[in-house]
């Protein structure tokens, strides 16, 4: 082949190029892999199913709410009776000493003692316990968005990595027609061994760097299934596109998605009822009995009486307790504040990288690439008429290849932005029913 025919294959490989990667936006990988069940191909929205059912963080999490919601009703019950037995009156000394039946005082006796809690503090304990619960909740909440997040993660990780193996491919096959057009054109006497040896380092510089994609996506893989909790064949569909309603959520309704202030929040439900039943421990509960005693001489009596503790160090023991629940309710108020702030700012801050991260998304789309591509159409022409080299079309396909790779890393590090953004909430539908 004449070298000026070499140039055309260089166009239609820039041509091909360019095409695998628009049909790899689209469906690349439905026909390289199949789908089973036992290694399934995955979107996004497949990812985070399965991470919701199948994570075990998840689980160890939901396993605490359900224990810490047994306890409410329990803490509402009255405490169990006391049952009690003994001998009163027992004679140590003289004829009848240690003996049961004959002095008349010595007595047998069997009774049943009940602590009492009205109503009002149990209700009170009750409440307490649901708010300790809705505390694990929270923390059950904390555990799914951060799983959710890192799923998202790890499949916009597999998405691109499978995207850059495309590219990798394209240019290999590049890279090939290049290596048979240069050979054609030195059996023909137009190229030079120089050449020929040029384009076979270019080919296998492709092919090492191919293998090295291949094996960061299968890595990708793995890292989703280790979230995802089975194998993962392969990955599908397009990333979602990089716009985010969490920066404009008003803060009642962020409030109620967000975990670390959903946390927050409760602690300050927790201290709140913690506050309200210290001060029920004021009043200190009273404690009936009753008893059945049996006397000498088949004599028969009915005890019944009451205990009824005296507060009389309530202001160094029961004040001082309320008095301190309450400096733990102002604490977690204040750490609620803290939080908030806190968690505006992360908003914010992800949301200005997010909007920084798109524009110059654009102006590499608008002027990197058509750069790139206008290398390659003038390397090809010199190369035509005589005045360019092989070398410097290949220099030239290179340049266009890293062009697409960078784009294609910022696309990364932008979908990555947004999925810490999106998924630093819950919906809500979650954060309601866990």
């Amino acid at each position: 082949m004449h070298p000026v025919n070499a140039a055309p294959a260089c166009r239609r490989g820039g041509l091909r190029l360019r095409a695998l990667v628009l049909a790899l936006s689209l469906a690349h990988g439905l026909a390289a892999h199949a789908q089973t069940a036992a290694n399934p191909v995955y979107t996004l929205e497949a990812a985070l199913a399965s991470a919701a059912a199948r994570n075990t963080a998840i689980q160890a999490a939901q396993a605490s709410v359900d224990a810490s919601t047994q306890s409410i009703v329990s803490a509402g019950q009255l405490p169990n009776p006391t049952l009690t037995a003994g001998i009163d009156t027992l004679p140590i000394n003289g004829d009848q000493a240690y003996t049961i039946g004959q002095n008349i005082l010595t007595m047998r006796r069997v009774g049943v003692e009940q602590e009492w809690v009205s109503a009002h503090k149990r209700a009170l304990q009750s409440d307490l316990a649901g708010k300790m619960a809705e505390r694990e909740q929270s923390g059950y909440l904390a555990q799914l968005a951060e799983v959710r997040q890192r799923t998202a993660n790890a499949w916009l990780d597999a998405t691109y990595a499978k995207r850059a193996v495309a590219l990798r491919e394209a240019l290999v096959e590049h890279m090939t027609h290049e290596l048979s057009a240069t050979e054609a054109s030195y059996r023909g006497a137009k190229a030079t061994a120089a050449d020929v040896t040029q384009a076979r380092l270019m080919l296998a510089q492709a092919a090492d760097d191919r293998l090295k994609a291949q094996q960061l996506f299968q890595t990708a893989l793995i890292g989703l299934a280790r979230w995802t909790a089975t194998p993962v064949a392969d990955v599908t569909g397009e990333p979602p596109a990089p716009e985010s309603a969490v920066p404009t959520l008003p803060a009642a309704q962020l409030r109620n998605v967000e975990p670390a202030l959903i946390a927050a929040a409760a602690e300050i439900d927790v201290a709140d009822a913690d506050v309200a039943v210290a001060q029920t421990r004021r009043s200190p509960n009273w404690t009936w009995n009753v008893s059945y005693l049996q006397g000498g001489g088949n004599s028969r009596f009915v005890s019944v009486g009451v205990s009824i503790p005296l507060p009389i160090h309530r202001s160094s023991v029961e004040d001082r307790d309320v008095s301190g629940k309450a400096d733990l309710a102002t604490r977690a108020r204040l750490t609620y504040e803290d939080t908030q702030r806190q968690v505006e700012a992360d908003i914010q801050t992800l949301s200005a990288t997010l909007a920084s991260g798109r524009e110059r998304l654009a102006g590499l789309q608008s002027g990197l690439l058509p750069a790139a591509d206008a290398r390659v159409n003038l390397a090809v022409a010199a190369y035509r008429a005589g005045t360019g080299t092989l070398a410097d079309t290949f220099a030239a396909r290179r340049a266009e290849l890293d062009a697409q790779l960078q784009i294609l890393d910022l696309q990364r590090d932008v979908a990555l932005t947004w999925a810490q953004l999106e998924y630093q909430v819950v919906p809500p539908a979650l954060a309601a029913n866990p």
